[in-house]
């Protein structure tokens, strides 16, 4: 695996992969790396040619009060586990290789209205940050397909109009939820859980089930839905930030007609705060 930590020299090694006419893979991860980010590497080694990873801790998505100071950073652990399932390439730059004009002067890409709901609400300004860092890094690496995991389910819509929006000449995959033997979904934040709570932040995965399986089963009130859920979270010991029912593709109140819908939630530990979500596709 060859790492960079310089734009320049990784654009130098990625033009002479696209002149032998390979297909580049991009995998964009805050490190710390888990069970889940690998799959998303080795799903994009399985359709790709060479895969891309990057690891940056971008401050830019990160609000007041939040965990930009603590969130893990593992880069040696995570060098030795890319190399291990063969990655091509490490990309891991500093903070002036990503904003060298600094974070106030950036330009800013925003995709409106899809960033202002469900975790946007709670975390003012994170989608900008996100849609700003990952348009500088699809211009850095111009890969032919991105992965990103499925449990950033608002993340994963956002990046998918940006695109859209943009004509950004890069398809964009979904990997599934990895998730513990209880259900809990594999996140860098779980360090964050106590180890009293952990036997029953399994909960926040049993809720948005719950739901899922009532609307299966015939109920189409999905705001009683959303709040007999919270109330499954609350009783469990946990605050909850919101539970919604919502069309998969634009993120809007789910309606009564629409065949593809996701159930979004959020809850906080007491050092973490866990996102989760569940999808189905009812007949027509």
């Amino acid at each position: 695996m060859q790492v960079f930590h310089q734009i320049h020299s990784l654009r130098t090694a990625l033009a002479e992969e696209r002149r032998q006419g390979k297909r580049i893979g991009f995998v964009p991860t805050m490190g710390n790396l888990h069970q889940a980010h690998l799959a998303l590497v080795q799903q994009a080694q399985a359709s790709c040619d060479c895969v891309v990873t990057s690891i940056f801790v971008n401050p830019l998505q990160f609000g007041l009060n939040e965990d930009w100071d603590k969130y893990p950073r593992t880069l040696a652990a995570d060098t030795a586990k890319l190399e291990g399932i063969g990655c091509d390439y490490l990309f891991c730059p500093d903070e002036t290789e990503i904003y060298p004009n600094g974070m106030a002067e950036q330009t800013r890409v925003v995709v409106p209205t899809m960033t202002d709901v469900l975790c946007g609400a709670s975390r003012p300004g994170h989608f900008e940050g996100v849609t700003t860092v990952v348009t500088k890094l699809f211009n850095i690496v111009q890969p032919d397909e991105a992965v990103f995991g499925a449990k950033d389910f608002q993340q994963l819509a956002v990046i998918r109009r940006m695109v859209e929006d943009l004509c950004i000449p890069v398809k964009i995959s979904a990997g599934e939820i990895v998730r513990e033997s209880d259900g809990l979904a594999l996140s860098s934040r779980n360090g964050f859980i106590g180890e009293d709570e952990r036997p029953r932040v399994s909960q926040l995965y049993r809720s948005l089930s719950w739901a899922r399986d009532q609307i299966l089963s015939g109920r189409r009130d999905y705001l009683a839905l959303a709040e007999e859920a919270k109330e499954q979270i609350e009783n469990a010991g946990f605050r909850p930030d919101y539970v919604s029912v919502c069309n998969s593709h634009t993120l809007d109140p789910a309606a009564h007609d629409d065949a593809e819908i996701t159930i979004l939630g959020a809850m906080y530990t007491r050092g973490a705060r866990l996102i989760d979500n569940v999808s189905l596709v009812l007949d027509a």
